[in-house]
């Protein structure tokens, strides 16, 4: 599915429509170059899952937890792995394989990890088509 949206608080909208759906043992990608939205769109989610708390990237601690919406949200950033078995390090297959829902912000740096039965979100821009222009792509590999 693809989405086209002109602002971040569409961006936003698209991912709370996501998180208002979202199941306990989901694993959701997030992949687009430096500023596209992820974090706009994790913003989102997180509200559509009834987390009202602020939601911001947890690119220096790796992982955020938040329990107090419907489903605990496991929010990665992996941006800043050097090595892989850092990974393990901090229980990541306990986060993937548990009952709460992951989003994980460039999880294509730890491909390796991911279950075969993800749902990728990758965010892009097309500034022929505006500066707040974003194509929000979606592929369900088999979840719903």
């Amino acid at each position: 599915m693809v989405y086209e949206t002109n602002s971040p608080e569409e961006t936003y909208e698209i991912g709370k429509k996501m998180g208002e759906v979202a199941k306990s043992g989901e694993v959701i990608t997030l992949s687009g170059d430096l500023g596209v939205g992820k974090t706009v769109f994790a913003q989102g989610f997180a509200a559509g899952l009834g987390i009202n708390e602020p939601i911001n990237s947890p690119t220096f601690t790796i992982i955020q937890e938040y329990d107090t919406g419907r489903i605990t949200l496991y929010h990665f950033d992996v941006y800043r792995i050097a090595d892989i078995e850092e990974m393990y390090e901090i229980g990541f297959e306990e986060y993937i394989y548990g009952d709460g829902v992951c989003l994980i912000e460039w999880a294509n740096l730890i491909s390796e990890l991911l279950p075969e039965n993800i749902i990728s979100v990758d965010i892009s821009k097309a500034l022929d088509k505006g500066f707040d222009y974003r194509k929000i792509t979606v592929i369900n590999n088999g979840l719903r």
